[in-house]
């Protein structure tokens, strides 16, 4: 009967049926008919998996991420970009990645920076001569520091499975982040060396720019200097974005209207929906590991086989980036975790180490196709078959793998920062 009820769930995930459907329908059935657990159990179990405390932070920067966008924030950060840094080889794609960079220490999510500058810098690039497919492929990989640079959604969630303190996890996303957006522009300007490059703009132009981004970029110094000085949490902080996007929105630009709010409202409430029906439902997945005790058998497998954590880790990111191709990022933590992180634990691998390795991993999945969501998201800005982009994935996709090796290979990239908070 296990068996049958765990078939019935690929069957839907190639359906294309919703993940959290998947893992409501199958892990459920699972564990009321094949382990005969009460079904009042889990629904216990999925009401305290979404009202923990730490996941209140999640909607709110979203939120904060969205209001950006609609109040023109968003456009002011990528205005001072393109001011500062278009004169360069590539220099439209280097202003989309600090573009990015930016936003991602305020909205927390990944498809929001990918609309909120996308929307603003895709098109012009286009105009400008950069391929379409790059253009596009940019967009969803560069959104990939938002996953790792504080605050995260990512985060939060690997906190709320592995009990980890979310502002130690939001710190040792910090140097990783910087380093994906690094390579990102190393190869954004080696791949652009040869276009046609337009003249630096006058010191004078540059300043304004600089003078009208300002207040948007204090707007991270307050949530992250909030957080880290010890005066907010996660949810306080993420309030207080909200409320400074709103007062940039409506008192210094005077863009956010009643229809951008209402956007940004149901946009929110839209993202929160998914996130949250995928955590109720895939916790149950957690509840049939605890009571099979397969975590406890896989540690005793890679203990008597003197397994290593190099070896660990390849193993399981090469499963990572497998499901990345189908699955999204908050499904595979719930997915893989229950299992990981007690092997993880037993071979003394860092948990905040094992938190940016297979951050950037499934990071990977938002431009691997069949799902690549991230892809998705970007080419439906543009209004472009997805398919189109494909050919500009691999060189992407290969710096993304070398982001992986480099952060497997040096720990302290992950748990330097974290040892001071």
């Amino acid at each position: 009967m296990i068996l049958g009820f765990a078939l019935l769930g690929v069957v839907l995930m190639l359906l294309s049926v919703p993940l959290f459907f998947v893992f409501g329908v199958s892990s459920a059935a699972i564990a009321v008919w094949g382990m005969g657990l009460p079904s009042h159990t889990l629904m216990q179990v999925s009401f305290d998996a979404v009202s923990k405390q730490v996941l209140v932070a999640i909607p709110i920067f979203v939120f904060a991420g969205n209001v950006m966008y609609y109040g023109g924030s968003a456009r002011r950060l990528v205005d001072l970009g393109v001011s500062a840094v278009g004169h360069l080889p590539g220099g439209l794609g280097i202003a989309m990645i600090l573009s990015i960079a930016v936003f991602s220490a305020i909205s927390g999510s990944i498809l929001a920076s990918i609309v909120a500058i996308g929307s603003v810098l895709m098109k012009p690039m286009i105009d400008a001569g950069y391929p379409k497919p790059f253009v596009i492929v940019l967009a969803a990989t560069a959104a990939l520091m938002d996953a790792l640079i504080p605050p995260s959604n990512t985060a939060i969630i690997y906190s709320s499975i592995t009990h980890v303190p979310v502002s130690k996890a939001f710190a040792a996303g910090v140097l990783p982040g910087l380093l994906l957006g690094a390579m990102l522009l190393v190869y954004v300007m080696w791949t652009c060396r040869r276009m046609d490059r337009p003249a630096p703009q006058p010191w004078r132009r540059r300043v304004r720019a600089f003078a009208i981004a300002l207040p948007s970029l204090l707007l991270p110094v307050l949530v992250l200097g909030g957080l880290y000085g010890g005066l907010l949490t996660p949810a306080e902080s993420a309030s207080v974005a909200s409320i400074y996007a709103l007062a940039l929105g409506l008192f210094v630009y005077r863009e956010l209207t009643w229809r951008g709010f209402w956007k940004a409202t149901r946009g929110t409430a839209e993202t929160t929906a998914v996130i949250f029906a995928i955590i109720a439902m895939a916790v149950y997945f957690s509840i049939i590991m605890t009571y099979t005790k397969t975590p406890q058998a896989l540690v005793q497998f890679f203990l008597d086989y003197n397994i290593g954590p190099i070896t660990f880790m390849i193993t399981a990111g090469i499963g990572i980036i497998i499901l990345g191709t189908f699955m999204e990022a908050v499904p595979i933590f719930y997915l893989t975790l229950p299992i990981m992180y007690p092997i993880s634990t037993a071979l003394k691998i860092d948990a905040l180490h094992l938190y940016v390795f297979i951050t950037g991993l499934i990071g990977l999945g938002l431009i691997t196709p069949p799902v690549c969501v991230g892809l998705y998201t970007a080419a439906a800005i543009l209004k472009t078959p997805p398919q189109q982009a494909f050919r500009a994935v691999p060189g992407f996709f290969t710096v993304g793998i070398i982001y992986s090796a480099i952060v497997m290979m040096l720990p302290w990239l992950a748990t330097w920062l974290p040892r001071y908070w």
